[in-house]
């Protein structure tokens, strides 16, 4: 019986760790919404670390969150990094393209809870009155990142983050 137990056991094992094999090297999370207001005012929100505060869904996870800012004010060269408790977490972001009011791409290093490196993705483009943002996340897959993937989905945990940062961004921009 025992010898039954341990050999299904392996089995699920094994077939986990196959199923994980085939899963892409890559994942993408992206979300998108319309802001009231013309792109500049949205792009000026996003290129700025130093207004993310006002609208980006973890800079209230941790009210004794330390944040450092460095490299250019705001725009390309702009760095923000931050250290904060277990939910915040600790990394470093670096805008390294921002194309007036259409674009802004980040490289975002994350040192704990867990080591990772992606690339953010703000498009920002006029839609008659409104301004459209698609926020989107790359980034390399780790095999363990493809196992954990199989029981969690990195789209409803990261997606429902970036959700409520647009509907923050977009209450943001939209006031007068």
């Amino acid at each position: 019986m025992l010898l039954t137990i341990v050999g299904v056991l392996v089995l699920a094992v094994i077939i986990v760790l196959v199923v994980a094999s085939t899963r892409p090297d890559t994942f993408r999370v992206e979300r998108s919404g319309s802001i009231a207001a013309p792109p500049e005012k949205v792009f000026a929100l996003i290129e700025d670390f130093h207004k993310w505060p006002s609208w980006s869904p973890w800079e209230h996870l941790d009210p004794d969150m330390k944040r450092t800012y460095g490299g250019a004010d705001k725009g390309k060269g702009a760095t923000y990094a931050w250290q904060g408790n277990a939910k915040a977490g600790e990394g470093r972001m670096e805008i390294v393209e921002a194309t007036p009011s259409s674009r802004v791409l980040i490289k975002i290093d994350f040192s704990k809870p867990f080591e990772a490196h992606n690339q953010v993705d703000f498009a920002i483009q006029s839609e008659g009155n409104a301004t459209r943002v698609v926020w989107s996340m790359t980034g390399p897959q780790a095999f363990m990142m493809k196992v954990m993937c199989l029981f969690m989905s990195m789209d409803n945990m990261v997606g429902k983050d970036f959700e409520k940062g647009l509907a923050s961004l977009k209450t943001v921009a939209e006031q007068a």
